[in-house]
Protein backbone atom coordinates (compact mmCIF):
# COMPACT_ATOMS: atom_id res chain seq x y z
CA UNK A 1 0.00 0.00 0.00
CA UNK A 2 1.46 3.19 -1.23
CA UNK A 3 1.85 6.33 1.17
CA UNK A 4 -0.59 8.11 -0.23
CA UNK A 5 -3.31 5.23 -0.26
CA UNK A 6 -2.74 4.63 3.80
CA UNK A 7 -2.94 8.44 4.39
CA UNK A 8 -6.66 8.06 2.59
CA UNK A 9 -7.68 5.49 4.21
CA UNK A 10 -6.67 6.82 7.88
CA UNK A 11 -8.38 9.71 6.95
CA UNK A 12 -11.49 7.91 5.78
CA UNK A 13 -11.48 5.90 9.21
CA UNK A 14 -11.19 9.03 10.98
CA UNK A 15 -14.18 10.56 9.20
CA UNK A 16 -16.29 7.73 10.09
CA UNK A 17 -15.21 7.93 13.74
CA UNK A 18 -15.67 11.48 13.73
CA UNK A 19 -19.52 11.45 12.28
CA UNK A 20 -20.14 8.49 14.31
CA UNK A 21 -18.82 9.96 17.51
CA UNK A 22 -21.26 13.18 16.47
CA UNK A 23 -24.07 10.43 15.94
CA UNK A 24 -23.57 9.33 19.59
CA UNK A 25 -23.31 12.88 21.23
CA UNK A 26 -26.68 13.65 19.29
CA UNK A 27 -28.19 10.32 20.58
CA UNK A 28 -26.88 10.84 24.40
CA UNK A 29 -28.22 14.60 24.49
CA UNK A 30 -31.75 13.24 23.27
CA UNK A 31 -32.15 11.20 26.67
CA UNK A 32 -30.35 13.87 28.92
CA UNK A 33 -33.34 16.04 27.38
CA UNK A 34 -35.81 13.74 27.50
CA UNK A 35 -34.97 12.84 30.91
CA UNK A 36 -34.76 15.84 32.62
CA UNK A 37 -38.41 16.54 30.91
CA UNK A 38 -39.89 13.19 32.29
CA UNK A 39 -38.52 14.03 35.69
CA UNK A 40 -39.86 17.50 35.37
CA UNK A 41 -43.27 16.53 34.26
CA UNK A 42 -44.16 13.61 36.60
CA UNK A 43 -41.73 14.46 39.66
CA UNK A 44 -40.13 10.95 39.78
CA UNK A 45 -36.71 10.75 42.00
CA UNK A 46 -36.29 7.94 40.12
CA UNK A 47 -37.48 7.51 36.68
CA UNK A 48 -37.72 4.11 35.29
CA UNK A 49 -35.14 2.66 32.03
CA UNK A 50 -38.56 2.24 30.40
CA UNK A 51 -40.27 5.29 30.67
CA UNK A 52 -36.85 7.41 29.49
CA UNK A 53 -36.62 4.79 26.87
CA UNK A 54 -40.11 5.33 25.54
CA UNK A 55 -39.84 9.28 26.18
CA UNK A 56 -36.84 9.16 23.95
CA UNK A 57 -38.10 6.95 21.34
CA UNK A 58 -34.62 5.26 21.50
CA UNK A 59 -34.70 1.45 21.75
CA UNK A 60 -32.68 -0.29 25.25
CA UNK A 61 -29.80 -1.07 22.74
CA UNK A 62 -29.17 2.23 21.74
CA UNK A 63 -29.57 3.07 25.63
CA UNK A 64 -26.78 0.62 26.63
CA UNK A 65 -24.53 1.96 23.79
CA UNK A 66 -24.34 5.15 25.50
CA UNK A 67 -24.56 4.57 29.23
CA UNK A 68 -23.43 1.11 31.22
CA UNK A 69 -26.32 2.05 33.15
CA UNK A 70 -28.89 4.01 34.53
CA UNK A 71 -26.86 5.45 37.39
CA UNK A 72 -24.65 6.27 34.45
CA UNK A 73 -26.99 8.42 32.91
CA UNK A 74 -28.00 9.97 35.67
CA UNK A 75 -24.16 10.64 36.65
CA UNK A 76 -24.05 12.46 33.62
CA UNK A 77 -27.33 14.91 34.00
CA UNK A 78 -26.21 15.40 37.35
CA UNK A 79 -23.34 16.70 36.17
CA UNK A 80 -24.83 18.56 33.57
CA UNK A 81 -26.87 20.16 35.90
CA UNK A 82 -24.17 21.49 37.73
CA UNK A 83 -22.03 22.51 35.16
CA UNK A 84 -25.13 24.69 34.32
CA UNK A 85 -25.73 25.78 38.06
CA UNK A 86 -21.50 26.95 37.80
CA UNK A 87 -22.38 29.22 35.26
CA UNK A 88 -25.19 30.75 36.41
CA UNK A 89 -22.95 31.09 39.79
CA UNK A 90 -19.97 32.12 37.89
CA UNK A 91 -22.13 34.73 36.44
CA UNK A 92 -23.95 35.96 39.87
CA UNK A 93 -20.28 36.12 41.04
CA UNK A 94 -18.79 38.39 38.63
CA UNK A 95 -21.60 41.15 38.94
CA UNK A 96 -20.32 41.35 42.96
CA UNK A 97 -17.67 43.44 44.82
CA UNK A 98 -15.56 42.07 47.46
CA UNK A 99 -14.92 38.50 48.10
CA UNK A 100 -17.25 38.53 51.02
CA UNK A 101 -20.10 39.44 48.43
CA UNK A 102 -19.05 36.96 45.82
CA UNK A 103 -19.59 34.37 48.61
CA UNK A 104 -22.99 36.07 49.05
CA UNK A 105 -23.80 35.52 45.56
CA UNK A 106 -22.80 31.65 45.29
CA UNK A 107 -24.78 31.11 48.52
CA UNK A 108 -27.74 32.89 47.24
CA UNK A 109 -27.45 31.12 43.83
CA UNK A 110 -27.25 27.60 45.39
CA UNK A 111 -30.27 28.38 47.49
CA UNK A 112 -32.07 29.96 44.79
CA UNK A 113 -32.77 26.54 43.39
CA UNK A 114 -34.96 25.61 45.83
CA UNK A 115 -36.98 28.67 45.18
CA UNK A 116 -37.47 28.55 41.95
CA UNK A 117 -39.75 25.58 41.10
CA UNK A 118 -38.44 24.59 37.49
CA UNK A 119 -35.08 24.17 39.25
CA UNK A 120 -36.43 21.96 41.84
CA UNK A 121 -37.92 19.77 39.83
CA UNK A 122 -35.00 19.74 37.73
CA UNK A 123 -32.25 19.02 40.86
CA UNK A 124 -34.89 16.81 43.28
CA UNK A 125 -33.88 13.65 41.74
CA UNK A 126 -30.22 14.57 41.56
CA UNK A 127 -29.41 15.52 44.46
CA UNK A 128 -31.50 12.43 46.19
CA UNK A 129 -29.09 9.87 44.36
CA UNK A 130 -26.33 11.62 45.02
CA UNK A 131 -24.94 9.61 47.71
CA UNK A 132 -25.46 6.08 45.44
CA UNK A 133 -23.57 8.18 42.70
CA UNK A 134 -20.69 8.54 44.66
CA UNK A 135 -20.52 5.25 45.80
CA UNK A 136 -20.50 4.45 42.44
CA UNK A 137 -18.30 7.06 40.36
CA UNK A 138 -16.63 8.67 43.18
CA UNK A 139 -13.94 10.56 40.98
CA UNK A 140 -16.37 11.65 38.72
CA UNK A 141 -18.11 13.17 41.39
CA UNK A 142 -15.59 14.47 43.07
CA UNK A 143 -14.81 16.53 39.59
CA UNK A 144 -18.44 17.39 39.00
CA UNK A 145 -17.95 18.92 43.01
CA UNK A 146 -14.84 20.90 42.27
CA UNK A 147 -16.26 22.79 39.99
CA UNK A 148 -18.30 24.55 42.85
CA UNK A 149 -16.04 24.70 45.32
CA UNK A 150 -13.53 25.92 42.97
CA UNK A 151 -15.55 29.13 42.67
CA UNK A 152 -15.66 29.70 46.08
CA UNK A 153 -11.69 29.27 46.57
CA UNK A 154 -11.72 32.19 44.63
CA UNK A 155 -12.48 35.05 46.66
CA UNK A 156 -11.55 33.19 49.70
CA UNK A 157 -8.16 32.71 48.58
CA UNK A 158 -8.35 36.56 48.24
CA UNK A 159 -9.57 37.46 51.15
CA UNK A 160 -7.30 35.17 53.58
CA UNK A 161 -4.96 36.80 55.63
CA UNK A 162 -1.18 37.19 55.73
CA UNK A 163 -0.03 33.80 57.44
CA UNK A 164 -3.29 32.17 56.95
CA UNK A 165 -2.94 27.99 56.26
CA UNK A 166 -2.15 27.58 52.63
CA UNK A 167 -5.50 24.72 52.54
CA UNK A 168 -7.35 27.42 54.62
CA UNK A 169 -9.24 28.68 51.59
CA UNK A 170 -10.29 25.35 50.32
CA UNK A 171 -10.88 23.57 52.78
CA UNK A 172 -13.58 26.56 54.05
CA UNK A 173 -14.83 26.10 50.35
CA UNK A 174 -15.44 22.61 51.00
CA UNK A 175 -17.35 23.55 54.11
CA UNK A 176 -19.80 26.44 52.86
CA UNK A 177 -20.27 23.40 50.34
CA UNK A 178 -21.37 20.71 52.43
CA UNK A 179 -23.66 23.47 54.17
CA UNK A 180 -25.34 24.91 51.47
CA UNK A 181 -25.82 21.90 49.68
CA UNK A 182 -26.66 20.33 53.18
CA UNK A 183 -29.55 22.83 53.28
CA UNK A 184 -30.60 22.88 49.47
CA UNK A 185 -30.64 19.09 49.48
CA UNK A 186 -33.39 19.33 52.84
CA UNK A 187 -35.40 21.76 50.88
CA UNK A 188 -35.69 19.94 47.76
CA UNK A 189 -36.60 16.78 49.69
CA UNK A 190 -39.41 18.35 51.33
CA UNK A 191 -40.63 20.38 48.70
CA UNK A 192 -40.27 23.25 50.82
CA UNK A 193 -38.17 26.79 49.69
CA UNK A 194 -36.01 28.52 52.31
CA UNK A 195 -37.35 32.09 53.92
CA UNK A 196 -35.11 35.15 53.17
CA UNK A 197 -34.21 34.85 56.96
CA UNK A 198 -33.16 31.40 56.44
CA UNK A 199 -30.66 32.66 53.46
CA UNK A 200 -29.81 35.43 55.39
CA UNK A 201 -28.64 33.52 58.08
CA UNK A 202 -27.19 30.85 56.39
CA UNK A 203 -24.94 33.31 54.24
CA UNK A 204 -23.99 35.35 57.27
CA UNK A 205 -22.83 31.61 58.78
CA UNK A 206 -20.73 30.82 56.24
CA UNK A 207 -19.27 34.29 56.15
CA UNK A 208 -18.31 34.25 59.89
CA UNK A 209 -17.36 30.68 59.21
CA UNK A 210 -14.81 32.27 56.93
CA UNK A 211 -13.81 34.84 58.50
CA UNK A 212 -15.33 37.52 56.42
CA UNK A 213 -18.69 38.55 58.85
CA UNK A 214 -19.24 42.42 58.52
CA UNK A 215 -17.50 42.94 54.65
CA UNK A 216 -20.53 42.70 53.06
CA UNK A 217 -24.27 44.35 53.68
CA UNK A 218 -27.81 42.43 53.60
CA UNK A 219 -29.54 43.06 50.41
Amino acid sequence: MSPLTETLARRAVERAVTDRQAEYAHEMQRIVEATYDLIERTGSLDPSLRDILAHTGLSTQAFYRLFRSKDELLLVLLDEGRRRLVDYLAGRMAAAGSPADRVRAWVEGVLAQASTARAAERTRPFLANEDRLSELFPEEQRESVDLLVDLLVVPLTEASPTGAPVDGPRRDAEAVYRLVFGLLHAHLIQRSRPTPETVEHTVRFCLQGAGLDGATEAR
